[in-house]
C-alpha cells in the first residue's frame, strides 16, 4: 500500500466517517488533539480518523487515513485543516505512548481498493433518486447542482458521509469493501427510512 505509515495517530471522534477522495474540515481546540495535528503536520501530514464508541476509549476498528492538505491557525490558538481521504485502514492494535493522544498499529491491505478505480458493475441511479427524496423528507438542503459536478465514487462517499442515519450505519457503509456493497448498503438503509416514514405519513393521514 505504496508507504502508508504502520503506526499512526488517530482521532477517535462520534458519529464522524469520511472515505478516501473525500475532504473532512475540523475545528480543532483540544490541546491533545492540537499536539496530535502539529505533530503530523511536521512529519508527514498523516493521520487517521475513527468513530468513538460510547463506551470509555471505545473506537470501532475501521477508519480512514488523511493528509492535512490545509492548515490554517486561527488567533484564540484553534487549528483548522482540512482531511483529504486516502484510504481506509484496520486497526491491529493500541501503540503505549507518552503523548496526549492516542497512536494505533494499521493494515490497510484490506482495503487496497481505495487506490483504485473500482466503478464496474456499479449502477447508482437508484440510489441518488431515492437519496433526494430521503434529504427532502429530513430537511437537508443539498446542492444538488453543485453534487452532480462529482465523479461517481465522491458522490456516493459524500452520501454515506452526510446522510442522517445512524453511528452503527455509517460505521456499516465504511466498512462496505466495494463500491457496489456499499452502494447496495446504502440503498437498503435509505429505502428503510423511507419505508418507515411512508408508513408513519399514511398513518398520520
Amino acid at each position: 500500500m505504496k508507504n502508508f505509515p504502520k503506526t499512526i495517530p488517530i482521532f477517535p471522534l462520534n458519529g464522524v466517517i469520511y472515505f478516501p477522495k473525500t475532504n473532512l474540515p475540523l475545528n480543532i481546540f483540544e490541546k491533545r488533539y492540537l499536539n496530535l495535528v502539529n505533530d503530523a503536520y511536521v512529519k508527514d501530514k498523516l493521520m487517521g480518523m475513527v468513530q468513538s464508541k460510547k463506551e470509555e476509549k471505545g473506537v470501532y476498528h475501521v477508519g480512514c487515513l488523511g493528509k492535512i492538505s490545509d492548515y490554517q491557525k486561527s488567533p484564540d490558538g484553534r487549528i483548522l485543516i482540512n482531511l483529504t481521504g486516502i484510504s481506509r485502514f484496520k486497526i491491529l492494535e493500541e501503540i503505549s505512548n507518552d503523548k496526549l493522544y492516542r497512536e494505533f498499529k494499521v493494515d490497510y491491505e484490506k482495503f487496497d481498493i481505495d487506490l483504485k478505480e473500482d466503478l464496474k458493475e456499479v449502477n447508482s441511479d437508484s440510489l441518488m433518486q431515492k437519496a433526494k427524496i430521503f434529504f427532502k423528507r429530513n430537511g437537508l438542503l443539498l446542492n444538488w447542482k453543485e453534487f452532480e459536478k462529482l465523479d461517481q465514487i465522491q458522490k456516493i462517499n459524500t452520501l454515506a458521509m452526510i446522510s442522517p442515519v445512524t453511528n452503527e450505519e455509517k460505521q456499516k457503509l465504511l466498512e462496505a469493501i466495494s463500491t457496489k456493497d456499499k452502494v447496495d448498503t446504502l440503498e437498503s438503509i435509505i429505502s428503510f427510512y423511507l419505508h418507515e416514514t411512508g408508513l408513519n405519513n399514511q398513518t398520520i393521514q
